[in-house]
């Protein structure tokens, strides 16, 4: 019986914001994703010291960063920011980091929160955490795949 660690270890899923943080953590076996925090970024020091407290925490081995692309499936301008979070992020940590196809899941989570009736307030509140859920089930869904092709060219707006 082959029990490695990684197997055993869980994927935190961030849905990335230039204020609001969404996450989500999957469970040791990797099959269920449930809503972690949304978290008010600070300056870069407290934001690393927060993830790193949630990494150590929940033991996490993977982090999948929600990357914004246009419903064509090129990446948007703010992409290459992302990555360059998500690189720091995973540097910082010594944590393997990857990105996922983010499209339509704050949309999912809007819809999901409006049909059990939550105001416009606290969905605010909980959009970003429940997107970051909706991440993480679709990156486990797809099998946890890590990116190996280099990124796709930034779309320029004018082609």
């Amino acid at each position: 019986m082959t029990n490695t660690r990684m197997s055993q270890t869980r994927v935190l899923g961030l849905d990335y914001g230039t204020r609001r943080i969404g996450a989500a953590i999957s469970d040791p076996r990797r099959k269920i994703a449930s809503p972690l925090e949304v978290y008010e970024r600070r300056d870069s020091v407290q934001d690393l010291r927060h993830y790193r407290a949630l990494v150590e925490e929940h033991d996490v081995e993977l982090i999948v960063v929600g990357l914004p692309v246009h419903t064509s499936g090129r990446e948007s301008p703010i992409s290459k920011q992302v990555r360059a979070w998500g690189k720091n992020l995973g540097e910082a940590l010594g944590v393997a980091v990857t990105y996922f196809d983010e499209r339509n899941t704050s949309l999912e989570a809007d819809e999901i929160l409006i049909g059990v009736g939550f105001k416009i307030k606290d969905r605010k509140a909980r959009r970003d955490m429940l997107a970051a859920q909706i991440l993480l089930r679709n990156f486990l869904e797809a099998g946890c795949p890590i990116e190996t092709t280099p990124p796709e060219p930034i779309e320029d707006e004018n082609p």
